[in-house]
């Protein structure tokens, strides 16, 4: 639907060019004084020049080469017979355009003998309508390489913008599934643990009060451990290549994270307006060296060589209050699909925080807020 409105507002253009290019030339005949039957032979040829414009989208060559036979008999089929060799060299293969314009410079030459333009030699005409065609013919191919290449742009731009999308799908269902393995790794355990106890106190309910009472503190015990591992379990949320026996990485980790960056060439400046650095709870700490590392990584990676600063705030029964700020590089920005953001907006989220990234003024800032219980 869309291509045939294009098309048929293509041909109404075409055809309301080729009739004001009649017309001024007819007007022009009629002012050099052309009277009778010559007169009515260039009104009528004329018209049936622009006529045939309407079918340069179905039969255009064939139509084209009808306008440059015209163009040997009446003056008046010069623009509709323009405007066809401009229309094959958009639409049509270049060696056609060519030919079509060359039926064009002998159907003007023809004219030129028998009906000479008043007061131009004909060797100038020769040479007025050979540049004039060529120039017809590539204005038309070049109208034409435009108008492909904004048409691949426009579809780079679509399938990259569809790959972004798809990617960033990818990367929140990779951590969720990261987070939905971690969940029964950890769990699995204490949940068979309270199934168990739950049905030895259902088929033995002739046990003794001490046993029961017993079996009742390791179950609420087992729950109490569970919760804390659930809690914990959103901030397990590995790189590949991070050692899974290992110890996980709290803010007591963001000097060596400080100096890594340091190391690379990265100034670092830390304010450290932490109430007390030691009581911050292990989900949070871990979820805010996140953060920390994934701001650092970003300065590096599009902005090397940029200084860096980081401000912490926060306090017991507060939030845990982090802003990574570093100048924007003008230059070009390192690989990477912007998937790392959208992964650490979804940690923070799901650890109970929120995170916001923005670049204004010349400097990127990231903002994050953790909880930080009592």
């Amino acid at each position: 639907m869309h291509g045939e409105l294009l098309c048929e507002r293509g041909r109404t253009v075409l055809t309301v060019a080729a009739a004001i290019g009649f017309a001024a030339t007819a007007a022009g005949e009629v002012l050099s004084g052309v009277r009778g039957a010559l007169l009515v032979a260039d009104l009528v040829l004329g018209a049936l020049g622009c006529a045939l414009a309407l079918l340069l989208f179905r039969r255009p060559v064939p139509a084209a080469v009808a306008q440059m036979v015209l163009t040997a008999l009446v003056p008046t089929a010069t623009p509709p017979a323009s405007i066809g060799v401009v229309q094959i060299a958009r639409r049509g293969p270049l060696a056609v355009a060519v030919g079509v314009a060359t039926a064009g410079v002998a159907g003007h030459l023809v004219r030129g003998l028998w009906r000479p333009t008043p007061g131009l030699p004909y060797q100038w005409w020769v040479v007025l309508v050979v540049l004039g065609h060529a120039a017809l013919v590539g204005g038309g191919a070049l109208a034409e390489a435009r108008r492909q290449l904004i048409l691949s742009l426009t579809e780079r731009a679509r399938r990259a913008e569809a790959e972004q999308g798809r990617r960033i799908a990818e990367a929140r269902a990779a951590e969720r599934t990261r987070i939905a393995r971690e969940m029964h790794d950890v769990l699995a355990h204490r949940l068979s643990l309270l199934a168990t106890y739950a049905g030895a106190l259902e088929y033995r309910p002739d046990s003794s009060p001490d046993r029961i009472a017993q079996a009742a503190g390791v179950i609420r015990a087992t729950v109490h451990q569970a919760l804390n591992e659930l809690r914990d379990v959103i901030a397990l949320l590995r790189d590949t290549d991070e050692d899974p026996e290992g110890p996980l990485p709290t803010l007591s980790g963001l000097s060596d994270l400080v100096e890594e960056s340091r190391a690379v060439g990265t100034p670092v400046e830390v304010r450290d307006g932490l109430a007390d650095p030691a009581a911050v709870p292990g989900t949070t700490g871990r979820t805010a060296y996140r953060v920390l590392q994934e701001a650092l990584t970003n300065a590096r990676k599009h902005a090397p060589g940029s200084p860096v600063r980081i401000d912490l705030r926060g306090a017991p029964g507060e939030r845990l209050r982090i802003v990574v700020s570093n100048p924007v590089s003008g230059g070009a920005p390192g690989p990477g699909g912007g998937t790392g953001l959208v992964g650490l907006t979804e940690r923070v989220r799901l650890a109970g925080g929120r995170l916001d990234h923005q670049a204004a003024a010349g400097e990127f800032r990231l903002a994050a807020e953790l909880p930080w219980p009592a």
